[in-house]
């Protein structure tokens, strides 16, 4: 039985030039529809829940839907769910989607986390990444959040846009610490195929900062935020002690979940299946209270072997080897040109990326892969 419940809403005011997730711009009338149509699938699948962890609300932008949607949302998962006593509560949300009015909401329908996505508190850097809120703004609803007492406050940020310096970067580190988050998460831009930045960057348009730039940006968040008290637990996570998020730690450790929404991905009992990602198709498979399911599949074992090491090395703490034993994974021996060379080190009984590893963490885990022949 799942612990962990995930919900897609798609929905965004404007699609971000870097994004490639599943996001449409807001519509009433179809967010309504959609909003229906997700209540009908927790309802089909309250079977496949035990007493719940967690439930994140993730997006798209959550905080797009008016009030009474979201106020449907949330009683339809206490009508069909149980909800632990301790559990977190997260809803993702971006500046200037959110009034005093729908932080109060929140608050009173059980939200006890909230993920900002700020990316940055440069006003050029927004632009460049076509966010449609201010350093302002982003300020003005952090702290909408925080007066409503919701103060377990996530703060997105991102390194290594166009146009970025160490200055600026330091600035958003700053600010962002200033305005006393529990937990920050820091991503290295990845310009994704088809998207309109990928495109301005190809043609020229726009350049990103150099690879040295980068990994002093990420050397800086790391030493920045330790500083400040901030617990560095995942490649891009920070949290002050307790506050680790329990939601994703429970994807990075490849537990099971349950999810629900267009796009949206469960894993459970071995299987990892997937919802449609049209909206439309969503709501009318719905309609007809059949589950929107496109693809279920079995994981391999080499597809577990390999989730094990690309999940697992993402933690500080690394993988532990008892487990990769029992994979049937000697990762000791096969990592041993990468711990030769300072990339990985082996602690106690968990192999981990080391500090020259951790800014090229994905190329590390590609070559160790690799030598592990998967």
């Amino acid at each position: 039985m799942a612990e962990y419940l995930y919900l897609h809403i798609p929905f965004c005011v404007r699609k971000c030039v870097y994004c490639d997730f599943l996001s449409l711009p807001y519509d009433k009338a179809l967010a309504s529809a959609y909003a229906t149509a997700l209540c009908r699938e927790l309802e089909m699948k309250k079977h496949m829940a035990g007493a719940l962890k967690t439930v994140f609300i993730g997006g798209g932008t959550p905080t797009t839907l008016p009030e009474a949607s979201l106020e449907q949302i949330f009683s339809c998962i206490r009508e069909h769910y149980t909800l632990r006593p301790d559990a977190e509560i997260s809803i993702e949300a971006n500046p200037g989607t959110v009034t005093r009015e729908k932080a109060a909401i929140l608050v009173a329908q059980g939200v006890n986390r909230i993920s900002l996505g700020v990316q940055s508190f440069n006003d050029n850097e927004l632009n460049t990444l076509g966010r449609v809120h201010s350093a302002e703004e982003a300020i003005s609803s952090a702290g909408t959040f925080l007066s409503s007492g919701l103060e377990n406050l996530s703060l997105d940020l991102m390194y290594g846009i166009p146009g970025q310096t160490m200055e600026t970067w330091k600035g958003s580190l700053s600010a962002a610490v200033g305005l006393a988050p529990k937990h920050i998460s820091a991503y290295e831009l990845t310009p994704e195929k088809g998207t309109p930045l990928k495109e301005s960057l190809d043609s020229g348009n726009l350049s990103l900062p150099d690879e040295e730039s980068v990994l002093a940006m990420s050397s800086l968040a790391i030493d920045a935020l330790g500083t400040s008290g901030f617990q560095h637990y995942e490649i891009s996570n920070y949290a002050l002690p307790g506050y680790q998020c329990v939601h994703n730690m429970n994807y990075w450790n490849r537990g099971e979940y349950l999810a629900a929404g267009a796009g949206a991905h469960s894993f459970l009992h071995g299987y990892r299946s997937t919802n449609t990602g049209s909206v439309p198709e969503y709501i009318s498979v719905l309609g007809n209270d059949v589950i929107p399911e496109v693809d279920s599949a079995h994981l391999s074992g080499e597809e577990a072997q390999r989730e094990f090491i690309m999940l697992g090395l993402r933690k500080i703490g690394g993988v532990h080897l008892k487990e990769a034993s029992d994979l049937k994974l000697d990762i000791a021996t096969a990592a041993r040109a990468l711990i030769e060379s300072g990339f990985l080190e082996i602690t106690g009984n968990f192999l981990r990326l080391t500090r020259k590893g951790l800014p090229i963490a994905n190329a590390v885990i590609v070559r160790l892969l690799q030598d592990l022949e998967l």
